[in-house]
């Protein structure tokens, strides 16, 4: 098994289309007609901005993701600059990395991992 998409729950789709899409660069936007989705894919690996409701909604509710990128300093800019904050860490952890949280505009959590260049 593999991981292959992550569900990420925002009150706003098409806001959260566009934030995520300045987050990820190099994620190309993916139109499922079928389904009138936009995901955006990551050599493969899918984000899928999808509508909060009653059942799943937006925020902090204990499953984080964690990103593995070259360097955590410029990488947590990159995402404060599009107005995500600071929301746990860094720390340092196993072989020279650091790792931190921050809080996406819609009050979900993105983790990061990287080296502290």
């Amino acid at each position: 098994m593999k991981p292959i998409a992550l569900l990420i729950h925002v009150t706003d789709v098409v806001s959260g289309i566009d934030w995520y899409r300045k987050a990820f660069p190099e994620a190309k936007p993916v139109y499922l007609e079928k389904f009138n989705l936009t995901v955006l894919d990551i050599n493969g690996f899918m984000i899928e901005i999808v509508q909060a409701d009653d059942k799943v909604g937006s925020g902090k509710l204990g499953t984080v993701m964690y990103w593995s990128i070259p360097n955590l300093n410029s990488t947590l800019n990159h995402f404060k600059n599009l107005g995500a904050k600071l929301y746990r860490g860094p720390i340092s952890i196993e072989n020279g990395l650091s790792m931190c949280q921050i809080e996406d505009p819609f009050g979900n959590i993105i983790g990061l991992r990287g080296r502290d260049e």
